[in-house]
C-alpha cells in the first residue's frame, strides 16, 4: 500500500490551509509524463486549482517531476521549471517517491510501454490517450487487474464531460439501450460553419486550421478516426465486452456539401458526425458516420466546438451531457478529477474500488453494419428528362426499398440536376446494392451520396 507523507499545520501556507478542517494533511506524490500541450495544460491547472483540490480531498497533490521530450518544447505554452523536468521517463516511473503516474504524452507505441511499466510496479495510472485505449485498452485494463492497481481515463472521451464516470458509476444500475455522441469538436465546428454560412468544406477546414481548431494534417478528425476511438471506448463500457475498433463502421465528413446541408435543412434535419451505440437484440450497433438529426432533437443544436453525449438507460431514461470536448482546459479538468479519485482510493487502500473496465457480457457482439436497418437521405445527380425518376424507383422497388419523399429543385440548369430521395427503413446492405445499380444507370451522372437518418426511437 502506498505511504503518505503528513505535513504539519505550521508547514502550510495560509492560502493552502484555508478551508481545510484537519490539522494534518496527507501528501500524494505525482509523476507526469508529457510536457507538451496536454502536460502543460494540466501543469497550469494544478497550479491554479491545486489548493482547491487539497482543501476538498484533505490530500495535497505534489508534482515531483515531469518527463518530457525536451526542456523546451515548441508546443508548450506553460513555463515548467527546468529543475522539475527529466528526459528519462523510466527513472520517473521507477522512482519510489512517485506514487501515481499521469501519462499525457500521447501516441500508441511508447505510451503503451510507459503505462505498462507503471502498472507492473503497482502504481495507478491516469491517461487521456483515447487512441492508445482504443488500440490496447483490453491489454492495459488486464494489466491493471493483474498487478492490483487501477487505470483512470476520464480525459480520453469528450474532454471535460464526465461521461466515463457516469457510465461506470452513475448508470451502474442501468442497461444502456442507446448512446449517441457528437464527440469531435473539429468536425462539429466545420459542419456548424457550413450550415450557418453555406460555406464549402475545404474553405471552413482552412479557417479551422488557422484558428487552431484543426490540425495541419486533419485526417484523424475529419475522417472520423478520433470519434471512432472515443465511441469504441464508450461502447465497451456501456455493454461490457471489448469492442474491436475494426468492427466499428466509419465514415468521415469530406463528402458533405452545402447542397446536402441545405436540403437536409429543408427536410427538417441537421447533419452531424454522430457516434451511435444501439442495442439491437443480442448485438450492438457501433458506428460513426454523418447522420441527419431531426432539428427538434437536442443534439441538432450542439454547435461549434462543443460536444454532447445522449444516453438512454432502461431505468433512468434519457440524459444529456454537454460541454467542451477538446483543448487543454477541458482535458486538464478531467485529469484533475481522475487524480482526485486515485488519491482517495490510495488514501483508503482501495486501489481497485471501481475497476477501469468490467467484462460483464463476454458473449457480446457488434452487429455488422450491413444488417443495420435505417432510414436514408440520398442525393443523385441525374439527367433532367422524363422517365429518370421511374428508372431509379424501379431499382429501389426491386430491392423492396420504399421512397418516402422526393425533392427535384427547380432552377438548376445544365446537363445534370440534383435529385433528393428520402428512403424508408431498409437494411444497409440492400441500400448499398441498390445504389450500386443506380450509379450504373445512364441517367445518373455522379456517384450517389447517402447519409443515414436517425429517429432516436
Amino acid at each position: 500500500m502506498a505511504r503518505f507523507e503528513c505535513i504539519g499545520k505550521n508547514e502550510l501556507s495560509p492560502a493552502l490551509f484555508r478551508g481545510i478542517l484537519s490539522p494534518l494533511m496527507q501528501q500524494l506524490n505525482l509523476g507526469m509524463i508529457g510536457g507538451g500541450t496536454g502536460g502543460g495544460g494540466f501543469f497550469k491547472a494544478l497550479q491554479t486549482n491545486g489548493t482547491l483540490l487539497a482543501s476538498r480531498l484533505s490530500i495535497r497533490i505534489h508534482l515531483v517531476r515531469v518527463a518530457a521530450k525536451a526542456f523546451d518544447e515548441p508546443q508548450r505554452k506553460v513555463d515548467i521549471p527546468h529543475a522539475q523536468i527529466t528526459l528519462d521517463w523510466k527513472s520517473l516511473v521507477s522512482d519510489p517517491q512517485v506514487q501515481i503516474v499521469a501519462e499525457l504524452a500521447g501516441g500508441t507505441t511508447i505510451a503503451r510501454e510507459m503505462i505498462l511499466a507503471a502498472l507492473k510496479l503497482g502504481k495507478p495510472v491516469i491517461t487521456a490517450n483515447k487512441a492508445l485505449l482504443s488500440a490496447h485498452g483490453e491489454e492495459l485494463f488486464a494489466a491493471a487487474q493483474q498487478y492490483g492497481t487501477n487505470l483512470y481515463y476520464e480525459g480520453s472521451v469528450a474532454g471535460g464531460i464526465p461521461i466515463i464516470k457516469a457510465l461506470r458509476e452513475g448508470f451502474v444500475g442501468n442497461r444502456i439501450t442507446h448512446l449517441y455522441g457528437i464527440v469531435n469538436g473539429t468536425c462539429n465546428y466545420i459542419l456548424t460553419r457550413m450550415k450557418l454560412e453555406g460555406a464549402e468544406f475545404e474553405g471552413v477546414l482552412k479557417d479551422a486550421q488557422r484558428e487552431g481548431f484543426a490540425e495541419a494534417e486533419p485526417s484523424l478528425d475529419v475522417d472520423g478516426h478520433d470519434s471512432l476511438h472515443k465511441i469504441g471506448i464508450l461502447a465497451s463500457l456501456a455493454h461490457g465486452f471489448w469492442v474491436d475498433p475494426k468492427q466499428i463502421h466509419l465514415e468521415g465528413i469530406r463528402s458533405i456539401t452545402p447542397v446536402d446541408i441545405q436540403f437536409a435543412g429543408q427536410l427538417g434535419y441537421t447533419i452531424k458526425l454522430l457516434g451511435i451505440i444501439k442495442k439491437i437484440g443480442p448485438r450492438v450497433q457501433v458506428s460513426v458516420c454523418p447522420t441527419l438529426v431531426p432539428n427538434a432533437h437536442v443534439l441538432a443544436s450542439v454547435n461549434h466546438v462543443f460536444n454532447a453525449v445522449f444516453v438512454r438507460g432502461d431505468v433512468v431514461g434519457d440524459t444529456l451531457f454537454y460541454g467542451r470536448g477538446a483543448g487543454q482546459d477541458p482535458t486538464a479538468s478531467a485529469v484533475l478529477s481522475d487524480i482526485a479519485d486515485a488519491a482517495l482510493d490510495l488514501k483508503y487502500g482501495t486501489k481497485c474500488r471501481i475497476p477501469p473496465f468490467v467484462p460483464h457480457a463476454r458473449e457480446g457482439a457488434v452487429l455488422p453494419m450491413d444488417e443495420v436497418v435505417s432510414r436514408y437521405y440520398v442525393r443523385l445527380s441525374v439527367v433532367d428528362r422524363p422517365g429518370t425518376l421511374a428508372k431509379i424507383a424501379t431499382v429501389l422497388g426491386e430491392a423492396r426499398i420504399g421512397i418516402s419523399s422526393v425533392i427535384q429543385p427547380e432552377g438548376h440548369e445544365g446537363e445534370s440536376v440534383p435529385l433528393i430521395l428520402m428512403i424508408h427503413d431498409a437494411p444497409n446492405a440492400a441500400m448499398k446494392q441498390a445504389l450500386s445499380k443506380i450509379s450504373r444507370l445512364g441517367v445518373v451522372k455522379q456517384t450517389p451520396v447517402m447519409f443515414r437518418v436517425e429517429t432516436f426511437e
